[in-house]
């Protein structure tokens, strides 16, 4: 083994960074280059990503960093479902539309009932959400048949990065399993399903595993100490990295990437696509090494951050070290919301919304800041129990710890109610454990790392951890309770209805 540095890029809805992974034979040093912001801008009607602006910030990062060292190699992770459209000239027709706009949410709805929930999932294995790809998709082909009529290739949006690094065009296994439109079960594209409902699969790219080097970069980054950088593809959805920088993760540990959004479920060999696991709306993701994450997506901290923008324009003290010192000192289970329910998915004064959802459902509205971060902190904290009870009755393993990662670990609030919530100790792994997960799939591929047994005495090298026992008292079971309740509402707002046959040729 020889020292070396290797180059992370991990975008995520909020923000992105650069991070230089340092590698001594036996730790990794994690050392953010360049970190910039990630918003979305309207145009033309549709919320889209500004992904030329994401590749200056990208390519700034990695000159810089070249600049003081020699980097072995690269690879990119983002957020899953959201792809780049690419013309005949291999050129992006437009700046890739971004999961929250809001057209896909009518096509929802209506695709679920005309074809129905059950067979939807059994074509794909997938959690049906209003922001997979499937139904942004579907919403493009209706308003801007002209972008879609002009498409010959769909990219993933690492791999839209990752197409501008190396000229790749193939996309890796874990973004695609995030689209909606990918069998899990048998691990391609579920072209039966895209072609019922009239989505051309010529668009479709190869799908390659994580690790795959798909060359060194080209173009101008190509200097100094880039000049001998290979792009390899990491687990390129960032939550299939961070799950990957969890030692010992299966199927008795439940994991939660907790970000913008919490992914919470257990690592599998195999997918499960199954009655119960679609009754329970659980999903089958790609994981590192060939694995399966079964999951279900959680709102996660989105919510937070919305309100705390809004308590910014409202000219009001609100960086999260206070907001969770005033959450602390509101008595939990006031009042709950459902973090999933539709009201909560896109932008705006997410305080109003809150207050109006515990009114209708009688519970007390929370008007300060503490008692609205309370109710959304306790609120995700059983939401997790409930997703690990679901996840345990479908695979028949008990779920015995709680493993979280991700910058979410860093609220101490959110975590002693997590393991208050599920009963459970909480261990808190890496904040930047997607980018520890994307460096050590590059070092496999260099030859680095034989195995990932070694990977994970590599990462847990490297990492501090922190720990949660759960507490006696409160009220958690009646709070689970309420919100099964809660949820169970918004599953038949929706109409899924029970699991029935297959209908999609594959």
């Amino acid at each position: 083994m020889t020292a070396l540095t290797v180059a992370a890029v991990d975008l995520g809805a909020e923000s992105g960074r650069v991070a230089a992974a340092h590698f001594d034979g036996s730790r990794l040093e994690l050392a953010i280059q360049h970190r910039f912001a990630n918003v979305p801008v309207t145009h033309q009607g549709w919320l889209r990503w500004n992904s030329d602006l994401m590749w200056q910030e990208i390519s700034s990062g990695l000159a810089a960093l070249g600049e003081t060292h020699t980097v072995a190699a690269v690879g990119v992770d983002t957020w899953g479902i959201d792809y780049g459209l690419y013309g005949a000239d291999d050129t992006l027709l437009e700046q890739p539309v971004a999961y929250r706009d809001g057209h896909r949410i009518d096509v929802f709805d209506r695709i679920v009932h005309r074809f129905g929930a059950a067979n939807i999932y059994g074509a794909t294995g997938i959690q049906l959400l209003e922001i997979n790809s499937l139904f942004s998709l579907i919403a493009q082909a209706e308003e801007t048949p002209e972008v879609l009529a002009r498409t010959t290739r769909l990219l993933m949006m690492p791999d839209v990065f990752h197409n501008k690094l190396s000229g790749s065009i193939v996309t890796e296994r874990t973004a695609a399993s995030t689209t909606g439109f990918f069998d899990m079960a048998a691990g391609s594209w579920a072209t039966g399903l895209l072609d019922t409902v009239g989505i051309a699969t010529g668009i479709l790219p190869e799908i390659a595993p994580s690790g795959t080097d798909v060359g060194p970069i080209v173009g101008a980054l190509a200097t100094q100490g880039l000049a001998v950088t290979r792009v390899i593809l990491p687990p390129a959805h960032d939550t299939a990295s961070a799950v990957l920088a969890i030692p010992g993760a299966g199927a008795d540990t439940l994991f939660i990437s907790s970000g913008t959004w919490s992914l919470v479920g257990v690592v599998l060999p195999e997918p499960i696509i199954s009655a119960a696991s679609q009754k329970a709306n659980l999903t089958n993701e790609g994981g590192a090494e060939n694995t399966v994450r079964f999951l279900r997506n959680v709102m996660g901290l989105w919510i937070l951050q919305e309100c705390r923008r809004q308590w910014q324009r409202d000219g009001l003290e609100s960086d999260y070290e206070t907001i969770v010192r005033l959450a602390a000192a509101e008595p939990p289970l006031r009042s709950l919301i459902n973090p999933n329910a539709t009201e909560f998915l896109a932008p705006g004064d997410m305080t109003v919304r809150i207050r109006d959802y515990c009114r209708r459902h009688g519970m007390p509205e929370p008007e300060s800041i503490g008692q609205i971060a309370r109710t959304i902190i306790d609120s995700l904290a059983v939401t997790y129990r409930l997703t690990a009870e679901d996840i345990a009755a479908v695979t028949g393993v008990p779920i015995t710890s709680v493993a979280v990662v991700g910058g979410g670990g860093e609220n101490a609030l959110l975590q002693q109610a997590t393991a208050n919530a599920c009963g459970l100790p909480v261990t808190c792994w890496a904040k930047e454990a997607t980018a520890l997960g994307n460096a050590a799939t590059q070092l496999r591929t260099l030859g680095e790392l034989d195995s990932l047994e070694q990977t994970w005495q590599v990462i847990a090298a490297s990492t501090r951890t922190r720990h949660f026992d759960p507490q006696p008292g409160g009220h958690w079971q009646q709070a689970a309770t309420t919100l099964r309740t809660l949820e169970q509402e918004e599953a038949h707002r929706h109409g899924f209805e029970e699991p029935g046959a297959k209908i999609f040729a594959q």
